[in-house]
């Protein structure tokens, strides 16, 4: 079998960043996928589930809602391996076209008070394991570690 292209990526030298994972044609639209790395593979700890989780609630509630993007987002959601996200828009875009999404995103997320939405027994399958504390912590590090002022290596797949 072949590899699929994400394993075709060299974790071992990948950085926590923003990144294009793939274009796909679906009819006469583009659909890009970006891989949204919030900590560096294989050297740092993974998220935990309760904050990846709370990130995903937060996350894909500030994205569908957004003014700009809400009709190109997809899907919005963790990687198995628990050390970022992805995010699917409609178009064909660069890392560096939604930087100033992210960044909304994620000072959203850093600054998000009250109930998380969808954490509920009613709305979520899994609401108790959730922890906005520390998604709010994870959040405000990788705004002002990458993304306050992300360069190339941080934008682009290393070889």
């Amino acid at each position: 079998m072949e590899k699929i292209t994400s394993f075709t990526i060299n974790h071992l030298t990948l950085l926590p960043g923003i990144y294009v994972s793939r274009k796909d044609p679906v009819g006469d639209a583009i659909v890009t996928t970006f891989d949204i790395r919030i900590t560096r593979p294989n050297f740092e700890p993974v998220i935990n589930t309760a904050e990846i989780h709370t990130i995903e609630h937060l996350g894909a509630t500030f994205l569908r809602n957004h003014p700009k993007f809400a009709t190109k987002v997809l899907y919005f959601g963790p990687m198995g391996c628990r050390t970022g996200f992805y995010l699917l828009l409609t178009g064909d875009f660069k890392s560096s076209d939604i930087v100033p999404l992210m960044k909304e995103m994620f000072a959203f997320i850093r600054d998000f008070d009250g109930q998380v939405p969808g954490a509920a027994a009613r709305d979520c399958g899994n609401y108790l394991d959730m922890n906005l504390p520390m998604a709010k912590y994870i959040a405000g590090r990788f705004l002002k570690e990458i993304l306050e002022n992300i360069t190339e290596d941080h934008l682009v797949y290393p070889d």
